[in-house]
């Protein structure tokens, strides 16, 4: 083999080596400053001045004799853990709002609890969730748990953990600790018909220190991906093209052409700008994309039945689902799954040869009536797990629209390369084609529309 084939397959594997491995460490690194985002915001937004992490008031109420919030299992931790509120300090604060009724908060083992309630008619918390993002608005779920007795006054109880009675607003501590615990709030007197106003808090002094992990962590690993993603995309001087490869070393040993044909020619001269409203400009695709992929979804199964009985694709039908690939593929070179051109798609099933992208898939004239049973599903299953990656997920409109997986990174990369004026990178670009070309061969594979396997490879 020329040396020069040698260096530049060489070059071309370390370099996708590099955007592999920079794509990779930028997904996980967007994932840990989200994190680490989202921690500070919760440090600096609803931290109060005792240090404990707040709801806003939210109201309890039933007209049973008791409220309970069961099964607070902690897990035995070392006693340090907790210490000086840095792992376990809760907090309820809450006042009656039936005039003249004075409140009891009490926090104890689970089972104490279920042998004083036995028999009592009261309200168990089964869910309470925020129902709001921004973390103001509690919502609360109750199950009735039914009895005749009337329970004693609570504060005559001695299994209590923690507990506080009284007028006007009480305010209990409890530092957690190992166990199954329940929280009980009633009337002092036991009477029934409870009602209040509480705010639910906790205290965790590791959350600004873990914030400031996953940022710093986040950063370390946003630099080093960035740094291998420019080494791999960059193009040096000097650097060697591909060599041709010449007609008599072509022979037994070539690749063997794949029939799901998908080019892309990037634009010599992209604009800065114009990918921050590709979104709003290919809104009109995107709703005609969305009756069309609805269409070809039941064509594919009435296909499916074609095959099986006939061992034939109806011709109409492939030649339709074909143009739904070729549009797709068209907006999504435009927009966000390569932003490879600045020319608008047009609206069209057919082939567009002036358009720099282009997808093309023959005829099969006979298929097999075993494989259309189970390549979909089965044998399609390493290409899903692949894909995923590509995509962030496995959906219709991961090819039209933004995404994550490695796609949408690389991508994202890109526009921002164009935005501050250096360009496409000509390697990413060329990573970014060899990725939708394996994802639509596997999508064409899957939609029964060729029953050759699709390769594990990014070249056409």
């Amino acid at each position: 083999m020329p040396a020069g084939v040698v260096q530049y397959g060489w070059m071309r594997a370390g370099k996708v080596v590099l955007l592999v491995l920079g794509s990779v460490a930028t997904l996980l690194a967007l994932g840990l400053l989200a994190g680490g985002g989202a921690l500070l915001w919760l440090h600096e937004t609803k931290r109060d001045a005792e240090g404990f992490y707040t709801s806003e008031v939210t109201r309890f109420q039933t007209t049973s004799y008791a409220l309970t919030a069961e099964g607070v299992e902690v897990a035995d931790v070392p006693d340090w853990l907790f210490e000086s509120g840095r792992l376990g300090e809760a907090r309820f604060r809450g006042s009656s709002t039936r005039a003249g009724t004075e409140l009891f908060i009490g926090v104890a083992p689970e089972r104490e609890v279920d042998a004083y309630l036995a028999g009592v008619e009261h309200d168990e918390i089964a869910d309470v969730h925020f129902a709001d993002a921004d973390l103001d608005e509690i919502s609360v779920e109750y199950v009735r748990r039914s009895g005749a007795s009337k329970p004693a006054a609570p504060s005559s109880q001695t299994f209590w953990e923690a507990s506080i009675e009284g007028p006007g607003v009480q305010t209990l501590y409890w530092d957690v600790a190992g166990g199954k615990w329940a929280i009980v709030v009633m009337n002092a007197d036991a009477s029934a018909g409870v009602e209040t106003d509480m705010t639910l808090a906790g205290k965790a002094g590791f959350v600004f220190a873990l914030a400031i992990g996953l940022l710093a962590g986040g950063g370390a690993f946003l630099v080093g991906g960035g740094t291998m993603i420019y080494l791999g995309g960059r193009s040096r001087p000097g650097e060697p093209a591909a060599p041709p490869v010449a007609e008599e070393e072509a022979g037994a040993g070539a690749w063997v052409p794949y029939p799901v044909a998908v080019e892309g020619e990037l634009d010599p001269v992209l604009s800065r700008g114009l990918w921050l409203v590709k979104w709003l400009l290919a809104i009109p695709h995107y709703v005609v994309l969305a009756f069309l992929w609805a269409a070809f979804l039941v064509l594919t199964v009435v296909a499916f039945f074609a095959i099986l009985f006939t061992e034939r694709y109806p011709r109409g039908i492939f030649d339709f689902n074909v143009g739904v690939l070729r549009w797709s593929w068209r907006v999504a070179f435009y927009s966000y799954g390569a932003l490879g051109t600045d020319r608008y798609p047009p609206f069209s099933l057919g082939h567009e040869p002036d358009y720099p992208a282009r997808l093309e898939i023959p005829y099969p004239e006979r298929l097999s009536r075993g494989l259309v049973l189970v390549k979909w599903w089965l044998l399609a299953i390493p290409h899903y797990l692949v894909v995923a990656i590509f995509w962030g997920g496995w959906g219709l409109g991961s090819w039209i629209g933004w995404h994550g997986g490695l796609v949408g990174v690389l991508v994202l990369i890109a526009a921002v390369w164009l935005l501050f004026g250096g360009g496409y990178p000509r390697d990413v670009f060329r990573f970014v084609l060899g990725l939708n070309r394996w994802s639509y061969r596997v999508l064409v594979y899957t939609a029964l529309m060729r029953d050759e396997y699709p390769p594990f490879r990014l070249e056409p």
